[in-house]
């Protein structure tokens, strides 16, 4: 058994900032591997970033390299995604995910989801 809550979506605009949080609870935290997706309307959910059970391993897509971090606390069992200089293509339902214990950006290998948040960039 595994849930995970998103939080810390909203409105922001163009060239703004927004740190989201993903709380996780039910199994030992430490031990997966983390993933954050997105999906906007008319589209398929699509890999954003992931990080390591250690947090020392991450990666991200090409088109948030260098705007977004993602983070994990293990003894708060919560990982972050900080996303700076958004602009409207990042409007989108997040997705916090977990499942594996090694790094994968394949969406079909985390089977744990979260409700999502929603974030919207005002252009």
């Amino acid at each position: 058994q595994v849930q995970l809550v998103e939080s810390g979506g909203g409105l922001v605009q163009a060239g703004g900032s927004l740190r989201l949080s993903c709380a996780a609870s039910g199994r030992t935290f430490s031990l997966y591997a983390m993933g954050w997706f997105r999906q906007a309307p008319g589209k398929e959910r699509e890999f954003v970033a992931a990080i390591s059970w250690s947090g020392e391993t991450t990666y991200y897509a090409d088109s948030v390299k260098g705007r977004f971090t993602i983070s994990r606390d293990n003894a708060k069992n919560t990982v972050y995604l900080q996303m700076n200089s958004l602009n409207a293509a990042d409007t989108a339902v997040y997705y916090c995910a977990t499942g594996p214990r090694a790094l994968t950006t394949v969406l079909t290998r985390y089977t744990y989801w979260g409700q999502g948040t929603q974030v919207t960039v005002s252009s």
